[in-house]
């Protein structure tokens, strides 16, 4: 593992075992910012979940917090320098699409300290965090296999791009592991702030036989888990967040991705006088990732479809099974007895 990089996770352990601490320069001395994807505050999902580790920041550290929200692409750029003109301590880019605007802000700002969440950059002012999102999309993927009444069920993405293909893959071997004659329909939106299209695209696939969709659109996820409460019969599987709660038995569970303790944990890290820089990744193993508690659904799914996917989260985390990160990962997936 490179240098930067055991930077970065010797931060986030330190992090996670520190008492909570204001920063060494008192209450209040602590500035951090940052920008969000398109979607925005109010995705009940990626964003947000950014968010609840700043505002975890400005509870626990005492930080002033300050948020840009990028409506478009073309914001990504000027809303980063504006802050980096701000003077603030630590810069979070909240995507992957603003990886590039971030390597030229990085550069204008060598003397600023940056994160970003779902990409690696390769600046030496950047820190980088990602996720093995097919980890916790796979034991959704096998969810869904065990409970799925018509033997189909569906992916629904934001845009279809690298990081999104990881959901997809992981999602799909999960169902293959489970029952190698379910289908799987997939369809992206094309956007994460599409509600309209979310709902649409949703209710597509379920016309087309699939009962359970995996919904990792951002705030186009919205659309189709609005779509979910309208119908009988049929789940949504949420995304980033805890999306449990926002139709009670209606969302089988939600594939949380810890961003909130990303941002947190880099933002002690500032605290401590100690920015965090290079790259980590997290998953299963790091509770990075996971499942939801299934609080509504528990019943529904029943008590031996929840040992079977325990046990297949131990073979994961004990790398007994490796859920593919690509499609062509996952043509070569073979399931693995469990």
């Amino acid at each position: 593992m490179p240098l930067r990089a055991l930077a970065l996770l010797a931060a986030f352990v330190a992090a996670g075992c520190a008492k909570s601490a204001g920063p060494s320069g008192g209450a209040g001395s602590l500035r951090l910012a940052m920008v969000t994807d398109t979607g925005g505050l109010g995705d009940r999902s990626f964003n947000d979940s950014a968010y609840a580790g700043l505002l975890e920041a400005k509870h626990v550290l005492h930080a002033q917090i300050e948020v840009q929200q990028s409506k478009s692409a073309a914001d990504y750029q000027p809303n980063l320098t504006v802050l980096a003109d701000g003077g603030f301590d630590e810069i979070f880019a909240i995507g992957f699409l603003m990886n590039d605007d971030l390597t030229q802000v990085a550069k204008n700002y060598p003397n600023n300290h940056f994160a970003i969440v779902d990409a690696v950059n390769d600046q030496p002012n950047v820190a980088s965090v990602t996720f093995r999102e097919q980890e916790g999309s796979f034991l959704a993927g096998a969810l869904a296999a065990m409970v799925t009444k018509t033997k189909t069920v569906g992916f629904l993405g934001g845009i279809d791009s690298p990081l999104l293909r990881k959901f997809e893959a992981g999602f799909a071997a999960g169902a293959r592991e489970v029952d190698p004659n379910v289908k799987l329909l997939v369809k992206y939106v094309g956007s994460f702030e599409d509600v309209a299209s979310g709902k649409e695209l949703a209710a597509v696939m379920y016309g087309g036989g699939a009962d359970i969709i995996y919904v990792a659109a951002g705030k186009s996820g919205l659309g189709a888990i609005d779509e979910t409460r309208a119908r009988t019969g049929v789940y949504a599987i949420g995304v980033d967040s805890n999306q449990d709660a926002l139709a009670p038995g209606k969302i089988l569970t939600s594939v949380i991705k810890r961003v909130d303790v990303a941002v947190f944990r880099i933002a002690k890290a500032v605290a401590s006088g100690k920015p965090a820089a290079g790259a980590v990744e997290l998953g299963l193993k790091d509770d990075g990732v996971g499942l939801t508690d299934f609080k509504y659904t528990k019943a529904a799914i029943g008590a031996a479809h929840l040992a079977r996917i325990a046990a297949l989260r131990a073979a994961i985390v004990a790398g007994k099974i490796v859920p593919p990160k690509t499609r062509e990962e996952l043509a070569a997936f073979v399931p693995v007895k469990i």
